[in-house]
This record gives C-alpha cells, sequence and structure tokens, in this order.
C-alpha cells in the first residue's frame, strides 16, 4: 500500500505559513539596497532623510525661537498685560505719533507712562509728561518735556533757553535740527507747567499754546518697551 503524508494539523499549517512569510519579510527587508546590518536605512543620494519626532519638535522650537529677544518680549507683554488690568489707576500705554521728541523718542516708539506719580508729587524740570492738549476742539495725548515750573520765568534767546534768568544744559535735544529763534519772557501761572519738545526745531509746544495746566497731565513717561532695541529708562 502506497504511503501518504500524514496531512498537518490546520494550527501547524498556520504557524509554518507564520514562520515562512516572517523569515520571508526578514530576508526581503534584508536585501533593500542601502540597508546596514542594523537596520539603519541608507537613502540614495540627494534624498532627504527621514526625521524623527523628536527631532521635528526640536526645529520647530528653533524656529520659534528661544534667545534673549524672544525672552525679553515675554517679560515686556507680561508687564504691559498686567498694569492693563490697573490701568487707569497705575501706568499706560502710549504710542509716538510725531518727530517733536526726537532724538529721545522716534516716531513709532511706544511708551510706559505712570499715571499714579503725580497723585503723591508734582511734575519736576526734565520730566517727560503725557497730557491732554489745551487747545479748544483737539482731544490729542501730546508727550513733552516739563522745561519750566509755576513762578518760573521763561525766555528763549537764539535758541537757547532761560529759565528765571540762568541757561539751561539740555543735552538731550536735537542738533541735527536746532532752534535757533526766539520766545518770552512768560512767567508760568500757578498750577501749571511749561512744556516743550526736544526736537526744538520741529515742535509745536507751550510756546504755541501757552503753558499746561497740571489737571491735564495724566502721567510720566519713564520706559520705553519698544522697539526692541531701544527698551531702558527714559
Amino acid at each position: 500500500m502506497r504511503e501518504e503524508e500524514v496531512p498537518e494539523s490546520r494550527r501547524e499549517l498556520r504557524r509554518q505559513r507564520r514562520k515562512e512569510r516572517g523569515l520571508a519579510g526578514l530576508i526581503a527587508r534584508l536585501r533593500v539596497p542601502g540597508r546596514s546590518k542594523k537596520g539603519a536605512e541608507k537613502l540614495p543620494p540627494g534624498e532627504a532623510v527621514p526625521k524623527s519626532r523628536r527631532e521635528l519638535r526640536a526645529e520647530r522650537r528653533k524656529k520659534k525661537g528661544s534667545g534673549p529677544a524672544e525672552f525679553v518680549v515675554t517679560i515686556i507683554v507680561a508687564f504691559v498685560l498686567v498694569f492693563g488690568v490697573v490701568q487707569p489707576f497705575i501706568v499706560q500705554a502710549f504710542r509716538i505719533p510725531s518727530a517733536s521728541m526726537v532724538p529721545t523718542l522716534e516716531i513709532k516708539d511706544r511708551i510706559l507712562a505712570n499715571k499714579f506719580i503725580y497723585r503723591f508729587a508734582e511734575p519736576e524740570r526734565g520730566d517727560i509728561v503725557v497730557f491732554d492738549s489745551v487747545e479748544n476742539g483737539d482731544d490729542d495725548t501730546l508727550i513733552k518735556r516739563v522745561v519750566g515750573l509755576e513762578g518760573d520765568e521763561i525766555r528763549v534767546q537764539g535758541g537757547l533757553l532761560f529759565v528765571n534768568g540762568e541757561p539751561q544744559e539740555e543735552p538731550y535735544l536735537n542738533e541735527e535740527e536746532s532752534f535757533r529763534g526766539y520766545y518770552g519772557p512768560a512767567t508760568v501761572p500757578e498750577d501749571h507747567v511749561f512744556v516743550m519738545g526736544d526736537n526744538r526745531g520741529n515742535s509745536a509746544d507751550s510756546r504755541v499754546f501757552g503753558p499746561v495746566p497740571l489737571d491735564n497731565i495724566k502721567g510720566e513717561a519713564f520706559v520705553r518697551f519698544w522697539p526692541i532695541s531701544k527698551i531702558g529708562d527714559l
């Protein structure tokens, strides 16, 4: 009687097929051109190497930036947001709209003004103040430097400022566009200050609209926070 092969059980057949597929798959992978013994895939020249998730995340972090500039911006934004909650009482941000304070402040610079300080003290000469315009029908907010207090006699002669007859040293003035004109003399009335722009040759200030009432002053500019390259005290 002819010998017949004993048929294998279904379980054994499935197990054998899995082994064959696994072995075949391994052999096929090992035969892929450019693959090393360790399984590291070498792609043809000019073709990008696939990156891991960790590498991709690291690249995204680098694109976002993590240098000193970003840190400063974060601090400033947080500072502005925190104080923005109490803005009506303590501090307020302003954008410089004109060139009247060049070179101290440029157009589009952004500054913070302390709105609390003048509740306890009056402005002093040299303070940079933010105030409501004194001209009728003008709702603008202006920024100038205090050069005279109540009772002071203000006079400008050949572009040089005299306060109570004494010439003033003003290293902050714009020498490139200096003012050579004349003004006064005029006495600052009670509860007023006399303000002028640092860009004397291009500034509409108390020489034009007169002294500013203390009630019009909104605060003292104390720091510039934009642009980043010019962050600092005023």
